[in-house]
């Protein structure tokens, strides 16, 4: 039996990529420094998948400051969204085929 593949997306093979699109999926906005603890990352690590998916415009970044310091926030876009919930379907239908 072949399995089909289609409708995953190659931005969310990395677990670190499909953890973030997770905590962003129930999480309206998050700052960097508690997404970086949720998943227990580096900052660079981090940065650099945040990056990718905001190339992907799958994510929107909000800079601010509080007080002095400056504060990064994540959200998904709708783009990202439907990217995130279509690729969750597809993992569905690939492990539903599959029994």
């Amino acid at each position: 039996m072949k399995i089909s593949i289609t409708g995953l997306n190659k931005a969310f093979e990395s677990r670190i990529r499909l953890g973030i699109m997770s905590v962003l999926a129930v999480n309206d906005i998050i700052d960097f420094n508690r997404l970086k603890e949720y998943l227990d990352l580096t900052d660079g690590n981090l940065a650099s998948h945040l990056k990718a998916l905001e190339k992907e415009e799958f994510i929107m970044v909000e800079k601010s400051f509080v007080g002095k310091k400056p504060n990064t926030r994540y959200r998904l876009t709708k783009a990202g969204k439907k990217a995130f919930d279509d690729h969750l379907a597809a993992l569905e239908q690939l492990i539903h085929t599959q029994k």
